[in-house]
């Protein structure tokens, strides 16, 4: 783990280096991915590391296993509650047909704007939390999680993550918590999923598991894959306008 964590923390600051960036900023949600970005960041960039604890009818919980973490790595924070902003856009849209899923995945997509304010005030990078697991299945939002300048995590599995973080001294507790993305009261990756991430882990990396739970996996790895590309390009075969 030692190995890993120095070739993280080289890479960012790489990635900074060339981008001419001063630091990192990135959300803090209480989870363990998310903890294990702000203490990469933190060995990356000691100064220069921001974390934002962003609540948007969040469970309380969210914020002080957030806070948690910022004592424990040692990261500056700064809250801004999206609730209220949250509510006014909802007051301005045509909700007669809205979904479920259409309504919180404005949440994280707030979280993305209120991020790269920040990040455009002190010269930051922004990073991601997504990890392999999330990254493989889709499991996460376009334009919000995956809208980041600096992935760390997406060649690890969650599995990984969890081993990262215990040698980052992350908090027991933050480690061993049931993964959610907040997005509604009570809601978990893993019901929502319909799978254990060790299933889902084990598929990635091995090539075995249950075959039904195989089968949904491709199945949202291919439904999904949109959302790991850019947009795709219109390419004329004419050449009259051009």
């Amino acid at each position: 783990m030692e190995r890993l964590c120095k070739e993280i923390v080289d890479w960012l600051k790489e990635k900074a280096a060339e981008a001419k960036a001063k630091g990192l900023v990135f959300g803090v949600s209480g989870g363990v991915d998310s903890a294990v970005v702000a203490a990469l960041a933190k060995r990356a960039f000691p100064e220069n590391s921001l974390g934002i604890i962003m609540p948007c009818h969040s469970n309380p919980i969210d914020e002080e296993h957030g806070l948690l973490v910022a004592n424990s790595v040692g990261i500056d924070i700064q809250k801004v509650d999206l609730s209220k902003t949250y509510d006014q856009l909802l007051e301005s849209l045509d909700l007669e047909n809205a979904n479920k899923m259409a309504l919180a995945n404005i949440k994280p997509r707030l979280r993305m704007i209120t991020l790269y304010f920040y990040a455009q005030v002190n010269n930051y990078l922004v990073v991601g939390s997504t990890n392999k697991s999330e990254f493989t299945v889709g499991y996460f939002t376009k334009y919000a999680d995956s809208g980041v300048d600096l992935m760390p995590l997406a060649s690890l599995t969650k599995t990984e993550v969890r081993k990262l973080a215990e040698y980052l001294n992350i908090p027991k507790i933050i480690i061993e918590k049931a993964p959610t993305a907040g997005l509604w009261e009570n809601q978990t990756d893993e019901d929502e999923m319909g799978f254990g991430y060790d299933v889902l882990d084990n598929y990635i990396r091995n090539k075995t598991g249950p075959k039904d739970i195989v089968e949904k996996i491709n199945l949202m790895n291919r439904r999904s894959e949109h959302k790991r590309n850019l947009p795709p390009i219109f390419v004329p075969n004419c050449k009259d306008l051009l």
